[in-house]
């Protein structure tokens, strides 16, 4: 759930910022951003914690585990990927503030598509909401970077801290609210109040709009004519090939879901694996930036390990729960997308808790590295697997698993974001090449892009990521992929040079 973050900005103080006024001290723009990202993050996280449950169910889809889990994943692997040319086309083509309004428009949109009583329009709605999320996704996180006169001011830290508060309200709201009215009222009044969420989202952006850095409105390096022309016409040309395919393949009585999940899965493989080869063999990269890549490649395979296995809990995790879980407290019965709320509210209370311990083993000297923390991350994410084979064997015996079994399985998955997500944001920003600075935080995303393909590529396959020999062997990987960094470690100090 962690954003990216920006490097440049201006002052609050300079014409376009907006108001005197401050939000806990901070420009006012940030109540601005604060709120909207809150009620996105409030519709994504509310739908992403229905979509399971709805393709499963016999009111819903009615779809296999294996499938669900297939679409749900490449739902996710795409709102990661089109963070990439979300960033371009606020950079070439309207700037980030009428990026992000387009997106909120897009995103609502897709989400009153889905509440529409029609397994026709299902999947159109995902791939709006994707294409929103993309939109959205880098933009809104640089406009908090323009409301502050550069990375060395004092509140910038605080705002960001401030900003990512704003999520995980948002998504521990979510479940709460729209899991609710969609797992016990109605699925696609569920899907409605998703709408209903980036709609106040969007309002609440547009009204004030006006509070936010002129920065936000600059389209740094805007697209020529020529290549406004050029782009729309390869643009419309592989729509057109495209479509021409499916109309192809659909006349001729051959299309299945998979003719579709197959291509966006690989494109979800391929597309990370092609720009990392690509940054690595850039000739113009120095011997320095060169050997601080080849650090990177270490760190971004094992993360994609690490997002394979974390984001199952909102699709694994959460089928198995409606299945085979005891989803009560003291008898009283709560809704399945409940658990996805654990996550959120832990990184509130246990995000402080992260920061406060890294500087005070920073003062005494003892602070792990970057390499000791991700691969700790690795371990634990490994570890929360090996405890799911607890609740798996007591399904197996035919007995409903505990629900703290699972809360378990969250808090030690939890434990382990804190340890993962912040490093390599952070670890991203320090290697980055000088040439790609700009790209690489949207390079970070492309490793959750690969570890939810791979797990989408499973699901198809045929493989029951419930099966516990599949989850025993996702442990192991994940536990042998942490070892391995941290046995490795000196070769991957080495590599990376003066960052640590």
């Amino acid at each position: 759930m962690a954003s990216s973050l920006t490097k440049d900005s201006v002052s609050p103080g300079t014409p376009g910022s907006g108001s005197e006024m401050t939000f806990f001290g901070h420009p006012r723009g940030l109540a601005t951003l604060f709120m909207t990202e809150m009620w996105e993050r409030f519709s994504y996280y509310g739908m992403r914690a229905l979509l399971p449950l709805y393709l499963v169910a016999p009111g819903g889809l009615n779809m296999s585990a294996t499938t669900a889990t297939a679409i749900y994943s490449v739902y996710l692997s795409l709102v990661y990927l089109l963070a990439l040319p979300g960033g371009w086309f606020a950079d070439r083509v309207l700037g980030p503030r009428k990026t992000v309004a387009v997106a909120g428009l897009v995103i609502m949109l897709g989400h009153l598509t889905l509440a529409l009583p029609s397994s026709g329009t299902f999947f159109a709605g995902l791939g709006l909401v994707a294409i929103g999320s993309g939109l959205l996704k880098a933009n809104i996180s640089t406009m908090v970077g323009h409301l502050y006169k550069g990375p060395d001011d004092p509140r910038r830290d605080g705002g960001f801290t401030i900003f990512y508060i704003g999520i995980n309200l948002g998504a521990f709201a979510a479940p709460l609210v729209i899991g609710t009215i969609g797992e016990k009222v109605n699925w696609h009044l569920g899907f409605a109040l998703a709408a209903l969420g980036m709609a106040l989202g969007l309002a609440q952006f547009l009204m004030g709009r006006r509070h936010l850095d002129a920065r936000s409105d600059v389209v740094p390096t805007p697209m020529s004519a020529a290549e406004k022309s050029a782009t729309l016409r390869k643009g419309l040309l592989w729509l057109a090939v495209a479509a021409v395919f499916y109309a192809v393949v659909g006349f001729s009585g051959h299309y299945t879901l998979n003719w579709i999940m197959v291509p966006l899965a690989l494109i979800g493989l391929i597309i990370p694996v092609w720009v990392i080869a690509r940054i690595k063999r850039d000739k113009s990269l120095d011997r320095v930036e060169q050997s601080k890549m080849s650090a990177y490649i270490w760190f971004f395979v094992a993360a994609a390990v690490f997002w394979m296995i974390y984001d199952q809990g909102g699709s694994t995790l959460s089928i198995f729960a409606e299945s085979s879980a005891d989803n009560s407290v003291f008898g009283w019965e709560f809704p399945v997308s409940w658990y996805q709320s654990v996550n959120p509210v832990m990184i509130m209370a246990l995000a402080p808790v992260f920061a406060w311990a890294w500087l005070a083993l920073n003062r005494a000297g003892r602070e792990p590295s970057t390499i000791v923390k991700f691969a700790s991350g690795l371990v634990l994410v490994g570890a929360s697997f090996f405890l799911f084979l607890a609740p798996l064997t007591i399904a197996d015996g035919g007995h409903k698993a505990a629900a703290m079994w699972l809360v378990a399985i969250y808090f030690v998955q939890t434990v382990g974001e804190l340890a993962v997500s912040p490093v390599g944001l952070s670890v991203t920003t320090k290697m980055a090449p000088a040439k790609y600075a700009s790209q690489m935080m949207g390079v970070w995303f492309l490793a959750v892009t690969a570890g939810d393909a791979t797990t989408a590529l499973l699901s198809i396959a045929g493989v029951d990521l419930n099966g516990m020999g599949v989850v025993a062997l996702e442990a192991t990987l994940a536990v042998v992929a942490g070892v391995a960094i941290y046995m490795y470690r000196n070769k991957v100090k080495s590599l990376m040079g003066n960052v640590n």
